[in-house]
This record gives structure tokens, sequence and C-alpha cells, in this order.
């Protein structure tokens, strides 16, 4: 991405606009990321002394933002992509508000309830970036958003870790609350994209925009889930995995080792763009089968050597599937509503997510801290499979 103006009907986008987007949503980011591992901290203050409640409430949140994604995306689509936009930092600062002073387990359920229904800054700032750019640009933006989740993914836990000696994590949702409503002031002064149906009536359609898509939507939504299945579903009970297999490991090394992948997004996503983005079939399934033999190799490392081999291996999978589905979702996003498709490709997104924290949850339970990374990997070698049949490669022509 050029630091020329962009596409945008109507309006000057440039890669300012690209970058403010980015950096709102990791601002956003942080409450909802760098808080939800301290609920065990958190519940005993509102009641739940051993904290029972704390899985249950870690998927709160993703559960109502997946019910709640496909409505808000289709009003961004009627109503205005910067108004929703808008609409999601400003009830994720609500939502924040109200966890940061309940004083209760029922009031702070509510909050994650409220975070859940009113957030979704992520779906908000793509449906928005959707309408304003298209192709390689919108792939490569997208691209970033994925590294400010990243990137607040690692950075979030180590800030709320620090700032807990003064402030318990509790309180910090009322004062991270701040960031959001940061964001939303930022915002405001971003232009509003035209609706994608004035496009059509001032620039006629090239025959690169009239090409079908690479895979169809429905084949997007599908690899979504299993990607998001096959890498959450190691998150929970990682730490756990590290402490079986080297006993003694200090918390320093063991948040050093979950951060490694995200660490590997961060480092080459621009990159792994520039060598993929015309061949973005090829990238997600190099992509599933690093995840695959990554997370099988978690099953066996024994020594810190190992694993820290086979964590950088899960990175690479991680960053040729995040932006190699970066790719695809802006190839189907063209002439199409871009709210209502990033909404619900968030929603299979969430729900990948959802269904790996139960997995986790229940493999780790019956087989120990090895069956969620194992549980992934075969997942993931099933995705690889299942990308190279006809049934996904066949083109699909778009439904205007």
């Amino acid at each position: 991405m050029s630091a020329e103006t962009l596409r945008m009907p109507g309006t000057a986008f440039t890669r300012g606009h690209v970058h403010a987007v980015a950096g709102c949503y990791f601002v956003a980011s942080f409450a909802a990321l760098g808080l939800p591992p301290y609920l065990t901290e958190i519940l005993p203050e509102l009641g739940d002394r051993h904290a029972r409640w704390a899985g249950v409430l870690y998927v709160v949140p993703t559960v109502f933002g997946a019910l709640g994604a496909p409505l808000w995306g289709r009003l961004a689509d009627r109503y205005g992509r910067k108004r929703l936009l808008l609409r999601a930092q400003l009830g994720l600062a609500l939502a924040f508000l109200l966890a940061g002073w309940a004083d209760s387990l029922a009031t702070f359920t509510v909050a994650l309830v409220l975070q859940g229904i009113l957030g979704g800054t992520f779906a908000a700032s793509n449906g928005y970036l959707g309408a304003a750019l298209e192709g390689p640009a919108l792939s490569k933006a997208l691209t970033l958003m994925q590294g400010s989740a990243r990137a607040a993914l690692v950075v979030a836990p180590i800030v709320v870790g620090s700032l807990s000696g003064r402030l318990s994590p509790h309180r910090q949702y009322a004062l991270l609350a701040v960031l959001p409503l940061a964001a939303a002031l930022l915002l405001a002064a971003l232009p509003e994209p035209e609706p994608a149906a004035q496009e059509s009536e001032y620039a006629p359609e090239t025959p690169a925009a009239l090409q079908p898509p690479v895979i169809s939507l429905k084949a997007l939504y599908a690899l979504e889930f299993a990607f998001v299945f096959s890498t959450v579903i190691s998150f929970p009970y990682l730490i756990a995995l590290v402490d079986d297999r080297l006993p003694g490991t200090s918390p320093t090394l063991s948040g050093v080792l979950f951060a490694l992948p995200h660490l590997c997004y961060l480092v080459s996503a621009l990159a792994v763009h520039s060598a993929f983005h015309s061949r973005p079939r090829t990238g997600i399934a190099l992509g599933f089968a690093c995840i695959a033999l990554g997370l099988a190799g978690h099953g066996v490392a024994g020594d810190l050597p190992t694993l820290i081999a086979v964590r950088l291996l899960l990175g690479a999978g991680l960053t040729l599937g995040l932006v190699c589905l970066s790719v695809l979702a802006a190839d189907c996003a063209k002439g199409r509503a871009p709210g209502g498709m990033f909404g619900s490709l968030e929603f299979f997104s969430k729900a990948g997510a959802v269904a790996a924290g139960v997995a986790a949850a229940a493999g780790s339970a019956r087989f120990g801290p090895a069956a969620p990374v194992l549980t992934g990997s075969a997942a993931a070698a099933v995705t690889v499979l299942v990308t190279v049949l006809p049934p996904l490669t066949l083109r699909t022509r778009r439904s205007r």
C-alpha cells in the first residue's frame, strides 16, 4: 500500500486513514483482550470465591458478539459504516464502565453480555475498510488489522499485569474504558465511505471486477471457522502444557512461548502478503499444514528448543492463514455490501472460538493438557485435505 491516495469513491482515503482505524482497534482491544486472563482474580471480589464461573464468563462476550455481528453489519450497510463503527467503540466503552463499577456477579455478567452485543469493533472496522478499499489495498489493510489484534494480544496482558499492583484488574475495566472513548473521538474525524451501490453508477466495472471470486463465500466462512478453531483451541491450556513438559518454567518464559506465534505474524505478515496475495489458495493450504504439524509437535515436544521450534512452526501457519484469509475475504467483498459480509464472517470466527474453547475444556479434562493441541492438529489436517478438493476450488459466480 503506497502513501498516495487509495481508491475510495468520492473521498480521498489515505494510508494514514487505514493506520488510524487499525490504531483505534488496537487501543480499544486492550480491556477486551488483556483482562479476561485475570477473571480468576476478579470473580472472588464479586462473590465467586473459587472463580467457578471464569470459564463460562470468558466466552460470554464472544458468544453474544457472534450473535450480534451479522445484524450490526447489515445495519452498517443501511445507515452508514462510520456511524456503526462509532457505535461499536462507544458501546465497548459503556460495557467496560459497567464492568469496572459492577459490585455483583450478576451485574458483571450483564456488562460482559453488553460487551459482546454492543462491541464488535473488529467487524465494524473491517466493514468500514471494505467500503473504502478493494483488491490488494483492502487485503493489505485487513492484514494490518490482524496485526493490531496480534499486538494487543501480546501487549495487553502484560500492561494489565503491571498495573494490577496499583489497581485491581476488576477496576481496570473502568480505567480502560477511556481507550475506546478516545478511539471514537479520532474515528469521528475520518470520512464516511459512500454506499457501494453508488460506485457502479459512476465507475464502470472492469474485466477484473467481473471475475468470480477465487472461492465461494460459504467456503470462506468454513475456512474461517476451521482456522479459528484449530488455532484458538491451543490457547487456554498452553501454560498447563508447558508446565507439564518443562516443570519449573518461569511465568515470563511461559508468556514468551505463548506470544511467539503472534510475534511471528507481526514480524512477517506484510512479507507473506507480498508473496501470496496472488495465490491465496496455496498459502491457506500451506498455513493449515504448518498448523497441523506445529500442533502435533506440541504433543511430543519434551524440551525447550523443540517447544520453541514447534511454536515458530505454528506461527508460520498462523501468519499464512491470517494473511491468505484476508486476501480471500477482500476478493469475496468485491460487489458485495461489506458490512453484512464482514459481520457474517465475524460470526463464523467467533463461533470457531467458542467451539474451540468447549473442545479444549472437554479434551483437557478427560485426556490431559496435550489433548487440545492434538485435536487442533487433526482439525487442521482435515482442512488441508478439504482445501484441495474440487467443491472448494470451484469458482462460483457472485450473487449481486
